[in-house]
């Protein structure tokens, strides 16, 4: 968790959204323990995001994610 995070995306509950060709909602999101402070791109809020991983034969990808309100969610991708 050395690069800085950014905001990637702010998705609706179950839309289609892809890293590494792999949809994140089809897939069992495993926490790592870590999570990041950031500010709501759109209003400046502060969110705590929790960062996990999916890892599908040898994909693996890496996010954060958090809800911003009801069915509204925040990912970010870390950039090194």
């Amino acid at each position: 968790m050395s690069g800085i995070w950014k905001h990637k995306a702010t998705i609706i509950d179950g839309q289609t959204f892809k890293l590494k060709e792999l949809n994140i909602w089809d897939y069992q999101w495993e926490g790592t323990g870590n999570s990041i402070q950031i500010k709501d791109p759109m209003y400046g809020q502060d969110y705590k995001l929790n960062i996990y991983r999916i890892v599908k034969e040898n994909i693996e990808i890496q996010f954060a994610a958090g809800e911003f309100s009801n069915c509204v969610w925040g990912i970010y991708l870390e950039s090194t």
